[in-house]
């Protein structure tokens, strides 16, 4: 199958509904929910593995990432097993930038997008509960915007377990059309 990209402005919601997508499809076959590579330490909103900074630039450098980008200041990635995987047909689900999807759809033929989205009110009370110093400027982010065609939006202005249900429908349905 290949990736499927989870995108979205801060605070809609995207590491919540993966995080319930996980737990309803543990132990299914072909569905991997890996950590991704952040240069911060994981927290209760985020549940990533740290690498400092320098270790990221060489593992970059030498080509062990599938994909990796930056923003906020931070590097992301994800280890290059997470390439193999989808290659080899598992649905690999994954929190990554708007910023790294064209780049991810021509690497990876068959990469899916879902664009986890939230009305603006809604984004800045999540951003102002979570209140974590890397955010950075809350309106900066609030404003940003990169275009992406999803192949799934999940408004996830309710209640989280709906926005989760829509997810897990849609990876049991792609892994079941293969």
């Amino acid at each position: 199958m290949g990736f499927v990209l989870v995108v979205g402005p801060s605070g809609a919601g995207k590491d919540t509904l993966i995080r319930m997508a996980r737990v309803a499809l543990a132990g299914e076959p072909g569905i991997v929910f890996p950590q991704r590579l952040v240069t911060r330490p994981p927290s209760a909103d985020e549940d990533n593995a740290p690498i400092d900074d320098d270790a990221f630039a060489r593992a970059e450098a030498e080509g062990r990432f599938a994909l990796s980008w930056r923003a906020h200041g931070l590097g992301y990635a994800l280890p290059a097993r997470c390439g193999r995987l989808a290659r080899d047909g598992r649905v690999v689900v994954c929190n990554v930038s708007r910023r790294i999807v064209a780049e991810a759809r021509s690497r990876y033929p068959g990469t899916r997008v879902v664009k986890i989205t939230a009305p603006p009110q809604v984004l800045a009370q999540r951003l102002a509960t979570r209140a974590r110093a890397q955010d950075g400027d809350l309106s900066a982010r609030l404003a940003r915007e990169a275009s992406v065609e999803p192949d799934l939006t999940i408004d996830n202005a309710g209640a989280p377990e709906e926005g989760a249900r829509i997810l897990t429908d849609f990876l049991r349905d792609l892994r079941a059309g293969q």
